[in-house]
């Protein structure tokens, strides 16, 4: 333990690097828990009503679940941003930011990252077939260049402008 203490003495921003990668999976594990929820009970009974709105496209209720798969979505993200936001502010920053002013920031980040990670695998996965890469690898790779990419964006955005010390 105190060879763990020493090594994070010395290298403070790459371990802060590393555990804003670790406790950004309790984000992960709350969106899939909340989608499960509103899936499986809170909004199953509009699994079967389609919903369009702007590029929100769940008129297929047979693989998106209709409208129950959009707030489902709504509900997982909002909850799991919230939570992120809370965990990234406490635990990793330790940011003393005002709540008022570093809230709107993250909002914005948010979505940012919501539109970036529905728009970018279309050119990823473009991309990666044109390389030659076998198809059935080629979802893993696009989510996984989607994920750095976000990393990318949203750890200067939350250490440098929503959460400084």
């Amino acid at each position: 333990m105190k060879g763990i203490k020493a090594w994070i003495a010395a290298h403070p921003n790459l371990w802060e690097f590393i555990l804003f990668n670790v406790l950004s999976n309790v984000t992960t594990v709350t969106n899939f828990v909340v989608m499960w929820i509103c899936t499986g009970f809170v909004f199953v009974s509009l699994s079967e009503t389609p919903f369009r709105f702007l590029i929100f496209n769940y008129t297929n209720v047979e693989s998106d679940l209709g409208l129950c798969g959009f707030l489902s979505f709504l509900a997982a993200t909002a909850l799991a941003q919230t939570v992120n936001f809370f965990v990234q502010k406490n635990f990793v920053f330790r940011s003393n930011a005002a709540f008022s002013q570093a809230v709107p920031k993250y909002i914005t980040l948010a979505v940012v990252l919501v539109i970036l990670s529905a728009a970018l695998p279309a050119y990823s996965q473009t991309f990666l077939v044109g390389l030659g890469l076998p198809r059935s690898v080629i979802p893993t790779l696009a989510n996984l260049v989607n994920i750095l990419v976000q990393v990318a964006v949203s750890y200067p955005a939350m250490k440098f402008w929503i959460m400084p010390q």
